[in-house]
């Protein structure tokens, strides 16, 4: 049985989501202590309780008895199956985070996968639906048949109550094959290849706000910040303001830089940088638009191909498909927690010199 310390690295949540999925994938059990021993507030999140217990269904899994704030989780995995989940994390708990422990053994499935979530879909220290659906999602459509992200409804901190869905229709059926190993060297997809940025087309964006700040003109000010900010490059720069309607007041800006190779946009290996920042009290509109751009103005000039939390996403992904390469502009303690987890899952080891990281499969 694998055996994980969850103090390891930044000690956090993602450990134990990454751990959920692959054994999931895998059908290896494992046992995970110490869980996010390096929080405040230790142990299992709602977000946490609601990802174990959609995959207890998605994979006829067993586990102890846990409840929020349990520091201890022992995972027995079955067979995946297809099927439609509802899920309500009950509170603005991370519908993205939650995501993460689902999406890898999703795509897998021998059927249609159909995951119906309730909560945040933005936050502090998470990446949002948006980001999710621009960013990451063009990255696993090479994995599957078709994928599918809808925006039902927003929601914000501290009520959430936001509404999201997502289809996965799988191309490749792990339950045809003995191993998972065999299963890696017959599916046939190409490697993830991110080493050089390309050349810079455009920058998309969604400022999504309630209509209680549409009469301040929040969505637009803010856009106009970033576009002060971002027009340096030369490029053109569309970002959209969407006022909804939603339980409680926030919002986010979620920006992201296009590039292409020789002209084209690589849809395998697709080049895209992304950034956000809240809406928060005691920020003005102008701060927020500014922050979000300067941080995406520091990807786009460091020359990586990847950005920062990009990177701790597509770590399974690498693990998946050994040979696999990507340059970052700072390897995140995230990303080091999840090479971390993948190793112990999958038969694959990751090499690091300086902000390239390389799987590599382990002879």
């Amino acid at each position: 049985m694998i055996q994980l310390d969850g103090s390891y690295g930044e000690g956090g949540g993602s450990l134990t989501r990454v751990a959920l999925a692959l054994s999931a994938l895998t059908g290896k059990e494992f046992t995970v202590t110490n869980i996010r021993a390096g929080r405040p507030n230790p142990g299992l999140k709602a977000q946490h309780l609601h990802a174990i217990k959609a995959l207890k269904a998605l994979c006829n899994a067993e586990t102890n008895d846990i409840e929020i704030g349990s520091t201890e989780l022992h995972f027995t995995p079955g067979k995946i199956k297809g099927g439609r989940y509802e899920i309500d994390i009950g509170t603005a708990g991370s519908i993205t985070l939650l995501l993460q422990a689902l999406i890898l053994p999703s795509l897998f499935a021998p059927s249609k996968v159909t995951l119906h979530i309730k909560g945040g879909t933005c936050g502090k220290w998470q990446a949002s639906v948006d980001y999710l659906q621009n960013v990451l999602l063009p990255h696993v459509t090479k994995f599957v048949e078709k994928i599918e992200l809808k925006i039902l409804r927003r929601g914000y901190y501290p009520k959430g109550e936001g509404e999201v869905e997502l289809e996965i229709s799988p191309k490749y059926k792990i339950k045809n094959f003995d191993t998972v190993s065999s299963f890696i060297e017959e599916i046939n997809v190409p490697r993830i290849n991110l080493t050089t940025q390309g050349t810079l087309e455009q920058i998309k964006g969604i400022v999504n706000v309630s209509f209680e700040l549409q009469n301040k003109n929040v969505g637009e000010r803010i856009v106009q910040s970033a576009e002060g900010e971002l027009k340096k490059n030369g490029v053109p720069i569309n970002v959209r303001v969407d006022y909804t309607h939603a339980p409680s007041i926030g919002g986010e800006i979620v920006i992201w830089a296009i590039y292409s190779v020789d002209g084209d946009v690589n849809f395998d290996n697709p080049t895209r940088l992304g950034s956000s920042e809240l809406i928060e009290q005691g920020k003005t509109s102008e701060s927020i638009g500014k922050e979000a751009a300067e941080e995406l103005q520091e990807e786009l000039e460091s020359g990586a191909a990847v950005d920062t939390y990009l990177a701790d996403q597509l770590i399974p992904f690498m693990g998946l498909l050994p040979g696999s390469t990507i340059t970052v502009r700072e390897i995140s303690n995230h990303a080091k927690t999840n090479m971390y987890v993948v190793e112990k899952f999958l038969d694959v080891r990751f090499k690091v010199e300086g902000t390239t990281i390389q799987s590599q499969k382990d002879l």
